[in-house]
């Protein structure tokens, strides 16, 4: 069993200072080498790199810098080296020469190429140095990108790959995927084709900058950077590189000459303009604009910067509507033949397809690896293989043979046979195609999938927004599946039917899902109608069953644990707080957010945070929770989101017992096995009505005194002082002295009290408003 008690990153570029932050992160010391002090001003730019590429601020104590030609005898005390210098072959090999000086058994030496072949990098290493060598290709940013690409040389252990592959899997929470050493491996080779082919159909079809990614994001089941976005963000000049890498070492001269280098972008990187590192590139941001006016387009024609346009057409509103990539698709290519947008999708879609299909056995041996790649590489919703069966692989076939288009070799070969589609579900197991038949995608133990359990009829009931699933061991999972996971009517509901489900029949509760974020709090254009209507009866009784729904999780006589990613805010956050334990992934953005619409957390927000005020100052032996109160004040009052799991300690909502997770795949099983620990121990029911000690009416003036002077200082308008006031009253208790101990339901009705009381505040309103309309908050 391989393990990594030390790690060396070689080249303290961007790159590889944040590979060495993600080490850190993952709790790995780390050296970090380069030449002279080249290595020092690496470290500096991580403290300041914006997003953060460390969890936590102080995981950067964990890299050690040095200089490599003085230190090199020190890459021998780690065991695992990973080269990550500039994309130059003779730069490599010099850098290669010298950690096989300093190699010795069992350590692993890995290459941070895009590209570059691994045969040719490790070519000048001895033959035992190249058995532990092989390619780890780390996306950037390598914290918030998921995948890792492996590439073994011709000499490379199979054992040592599988054990590089199981490490950066389990500890660091990658999506790895082995690749064959052919140019630009797998995600960037069919990344850049699928770009040099939408630049391709955008010049055949007459399209604009704009109108290119309004097709080319969600709508073909990409990011919202779409195609021109994200080129400004990798680098036009970076492009251009990885185009030429394909193109120099390709076979096929047609292939070469796919990648040809596009006019347009030699143009702009001849010209300096090589994206956001540059200032613009097919965007700009002009400072004399307001909103997003700041952003400009470029007119390739004109080579200026224009306005940005508003783009829109029948084949692309239905496609908007349609449900899932597959749906969206399908409108957009029953439009084809009378809407330019949907015939430019036809013909990006359809080369990306053929293209990926012909590279078959060529950059890796199976779909699957092939569809994990640009899923986790480049977050495209599915993967090409993925999409040859959504649109259906006999039809496609069918519509490309009648346009006089090549079907591809292995998917002729594939319908010969009879077989329609790479992919196939028996009993919730997933199948895929390869070599002539189908193999099983191995399940992992320590892995559960809430799909897999729906698929194999282990859902114990579904509501509105949410379901209870069976995820064995008697223990169940909640799962929020609402639109955007807002809590509303329907999950309160579920939630207190599965407390009563969990009291009869099961050992604990899990709070997981498998949505793009947790829970982005309660349902706001609901109250919203509500507080125009003026139905206050109606918002007391809403907020009545959220907080008794919280509550009841709370009381559960048997154990319940959290486990929340990604945005995890407001309600989410309060349906958190009652758990027993929180198991937080990496990336989960953790706050109650509420005084950004003009509210206080009112779900039993206010009360979770005095009575953590309460026990913090119990443990610290502090005479009153001014102080742990004051510092939930100032959290909640500034609407603080956490910039990671670790993170939740700085903005105050850790509890004792709480954890990270750094592998997303394992949060659920995590959660479940923390369950049964806590069954297993002897789980003590909580007292039903516990007695909170407050700061009082003391605590509260401390409080405003400094609310008023921020507000007297400009820093905050009067709407937000009369906010963080009823925010300070909630927190304290009301007008009791302080240290005064007094039940749940007190605070409850005094954060109700406070919510209801802004509700019927016009500017408060007008925030909700403007949330809902534009996604951000209005300060007025």
């Amino acid at each position: 069993m391989w393990n990594v008690r030390k790690a060396a990153v070689i080249g303290a570029g961007v790159m590889g200072a944040a590979i060495a932050a993600h080490l850190a992160n993952a709790g790995i010391p780390c050296l970090l080498l380069d030449l002279r002090d080249l290595a020092t001003k690496g470290l500096a730019r991580l403290k300041s790199a914006k997003p953060s590429p460390l969890y936590d601020p102080a995981f950067i104590a964990r890299i050690r810098t040095g200089d490599l030609e003085r230190d090199v005898a020190s890459l021998s005390e780690c065991d695992w080296i990973i080269e990550a210098v500039s994309e130059r072959l003779d730069v490599k090999h010099n850098v290669w020469k010298m950690i096989d000086s300093a190699w010795r058994p069992d350590m692993i030496v890995s290459s941070n190429t895009s590209g570059l072949s691994i045969n040719e990098i490790v070519s000048v290493c001895g033959e035992d140095c190249r058995k532990n060598a092989m390619v780890t290709h780390f996306f950037n940013p390598p914290r918030y990108m998921k995948l890792l690409e492996i590439v073994p040389c011709r000499d490379t252990d199979p054992q040592a790959l599988e054990a590089v592959a199981r490490f950066c899997r389990d500890r660091l929470g990658k999506g790895v995927v082995v690749a064959k050493d052919t140019p630009n491996f797998i995600a960037n080779r069919i990344g850049t084709y699928a770009m040099l082919a939408t630049l391709q159909a955008m010049e055949k079809h007459g399209l604009s900058i704009d109108e290119v990614d309004a097709v080319t994001g969600p709508l073909l089941g990409r990011p919202k950077s779409a195609t021109f976005r994200t080129l400004d963000l990798v680098g036009l000049d970076t492009f251009l590189h990885v185009c030429r890498n394909v193109r120099e070492n390709v076979a096929d001269p047609l292939e070469a000459a796919a990648f040809a280098d596009p006019a347009i972008v030699e143009e702009l990187v001849g010209r300096g303009w090589l994206g956001e590192k540059s200032g613009g590139g097919f965007y700009r941001k002009n400072n004399a604009g307001k909103g997003k006016d700041k952003i400009e387009a470029l007119d390739p024609v004109s080579m200026s910067y224009v306005p940005r346009s508003k783009v829109s057409s029948p084949a692309l509103e239905a496609a908007k509507m349609a449900k899932g990539t597959a749906g969206k698709l399908q409108a957009l290519l029953e439009a084809a033949d009378h809407d330019r947008f949907a015939a430019f999708a036809r013909d990006v879609i359809e080369a990306t397809l053929i293209y990926s299909a012909e590279k078959l056995g060529e950059i890796a041996d199976t779909a699957i690896e092939i569809d994990r790649a640009m899923r986790w590489g480049f977050n495209w919703e599915e993967g090409p293989f993925e999409l040859w069966d959504a649109l259906g692989v006999a039809e496609t076939a069918a519509r490309l043979e009648a346009e006089g288009k090549a079907v591809p070799a292995p998917v002729s070969a594939m319908l010969e046979k009879g077989t329609t589609s790479f992919y196939i579900k028996k009993a919730g197991s997933l199948f895929y195609y390869s070599q002539g038949h189908y193999k099983y995608v191995e399940e992992k133990t320590e892995e559960i999938s809430l799909d897999v359990q729906r698929d194999r009829g282990r859902t114990i009931f579904k509501g509105d927004g949410a379901s209870l699933i069976d995820i064995g061991d008697d223990v169940v999972c909640l799962e929020f599946n609402s639109p955007h996971n807002a809590i509303g009517p329907g999950v309160l509901s579920a939630i207190r039917r599965a407390a009563e489900e969990v009291e009869r029949n099961w050992r604990g509760l899990v709070l997981a899902n498998e949505g793009r974020n947790f829970c982005v709090g309660a349902n706001l254009m609901l109250l919203l109608m509500e507080a125009e209507n003026g139905e206050w009866e109606e918002i007391d009784l809403i907020i009545r069953e959220f907080q008794s729904s919280m509550r009841s999780l709370r009381v559960m006589p048997h154990p319940v644990v959290a486990a929340p990613h990604r945005m995890t805010l407001g309600g989410g956050v309060e349906a958190c707080l009652p758990a027993d334990r929180i198991l937080f992934a990496a990336e989960t953005y953790f706050g109650l957010v509420e005084t950004g619409v003009g509210l206080i957390p009112a779900g039993g927000g206010c009360m979770a945070a005095a009575a953590l005020a309460h026990e913090r100052a119990e443990a610290a032996g502090l005479d009153d929770v001014t102080a742990p109160i004051a510092r939930l004040f100032e959290t909640i009052a500034m609407a603080k989101v956490s910039e990671s799991g670790h993170d939740v300690k700085r903005v105050g909502y850790w509890r004792g017992g709480d954890a990270v997770v750094i592998r997303e795949e394992t949060r659920i099983a995590e959660a479940k096995g923390a369950v049964l620990e806590l069954d297993r121990l002897g789980y003590a029911v909580p007292e039903a009505d516990r007695r909170i000690v407050v700061g009082g009416r003391d605590a509260a003036a401390l409080l405003k005194v400094g609310v008023s002077s921020m507000r007297r200082g400009g820093y905050i308008s009067n709407h937000d002082a009369l906010i963080a006031g009823k925010l300070a009253g909630a927190l304290t208790g009301g007008d009791v002295p302080a240290s005064t101990a007094i039940g749940e339901q007190a605070l409850l009705d005094l954060e109700r009290e406070a919510f209801l009381s802004l509700c019927g505040e016009p500017l408060t309103r007008a925030r909700m408003r403007t949330m809902l309309a534009t996604g951000k908050p209005l300060r007025n």
